[in-house]
């Protein structure tokens, strides 16, 4: 991307960064009555662990994995849109980006203006949804690699194994298979200077490697379409937990009476066994307290009856 452009080229105003954003990260956050989307940019060429002339239009992984990360935990975004129109780049940082695009849980949309090849492709077909303009075109190439390259059966397998890896993101984000897809990477006679193929637009739909054909209007109404089935289904999710916390609440609370009576049960029948208890033992010592009353009255009568006949004899 190109970040020697002053700030007065952008205008407009942006939600979450303003037109600095969009200068330093070809980004743009923008904010309506139905949500907030984030539209991203990746142009020019991907670029990877080298770096590439300062007069190439690049896409940086450093700059856009992290945003993407941020953009996945933001409370602010509801949705991404992610336009391309890239000629490839570094295998690994398109990759990288692609697995994040896939891995997120918000809605994306990916479209396809210009160009999406090479490693644009597997970018391409990363969001939830993907569209291409009727006029973009799409090469899909065998990898490739600069620089020194040894000849031995290792390299060429260090080869297959990439390809395999591209393949299986790409058949596994879209509905096309692996057959045509490999058919059309491994297709001769086509490109003049290179083994693969350019597709366009319908014929990229037709094969099941893009979604829909349309513009910008159409992947923006797919993207609010995706945006509010979210936030439904979060609202159905927040009412269903909810639901069952109220269910799990009346549980815990009839759970409590039920154990609440039955502690009551029980320390009423300990209070009845103890009273009892102590019943049987105030009737005892009644009983105990009567018979020594009884004997003692019965010595005072004999006293006394023996004091009266003592007093009659003396009389």
């Amino acid at each position: 991307m190109d970040e020697t452009r002053p700030d007065q080229e952008c205008g407009g105003e942006y939600a979450g960064g303003g037109p600095q954003q969009l200068v330093d990260m070809g980004s743009a956050t923008i904010k309506t009555e139905r949500g907030t989307i984030h539209t991203l940019t990746i142009v020019g060429q991907i670029e990877g662990h080298q770096l590439l002339p300062p007069n190439a239009k690049t896409t940086k992984y450093e700059h856009v994995m992290p945003l993407l990360a941020a953009l996945e935990e933001s409370d602010e975004v509801d949705g991404l849109l992610v336009l391309l129109n890239t000629v490839g780049g570094d295998i690994e940082a398109g990759l990288g980006i692609a697995e994040l695009i896939a891995s997120m849980t918000k809605p994306t949309v990916s479209l396809v203006l210009g160009g999406g090849h090479s490693i644009g492709v597997p970018l391409a077909v990363s969001a939830k949804r993907s569209f291409i303009a009727p006029s973009a075109a799409m090469t899909i190439h065998p990898v490739r690699l600069n620089g020194l390259v040894i000849g031995v059966p290792q390299t060429f397998n260090y080869f297959e194994r990439i390809q395999e890896r591209i393949t299986q993101f790409v058949t596994r984000n879209s509905k096309v298979d692996k057959e045509t897809f490999t058919r059309l990477m491994l297709q001769t006679g086509e490109l003049a200077a290179d083994v693969g193929s350019v597709i366009y637009g319908e014929e990229a739909v037709s094969i099941g490697l893009i979604d829909e054909i349309g513009g910008l209007s159409s992947a923006l109404a797919c993207l609010h379409a995706c945006m509010d089935q979210a936030k439904a289904d979060a609202r159905a999710q927040a009412q269903k937990l909810a639901a069952e916390a109220e269910r799990e609440g009346r549980a815990l609370l009839q759970q409590g009476r039920e154990q609440a009576a039955k502690a009551a049960a029980a320390e009423m029948e300990k209070a009845e066994a103890a009273a009892a208890k102590r019943r049987e033992e105030i009737l005892a010592q009644a009983d105990r307290d009567c018979e020594a009353l009884k004997k003692e009255a019965g010595s005072r009568m004999g006293k006394a009856a023996q004091a009266i006949l003592g007093r009659v004899v003396g009389n």
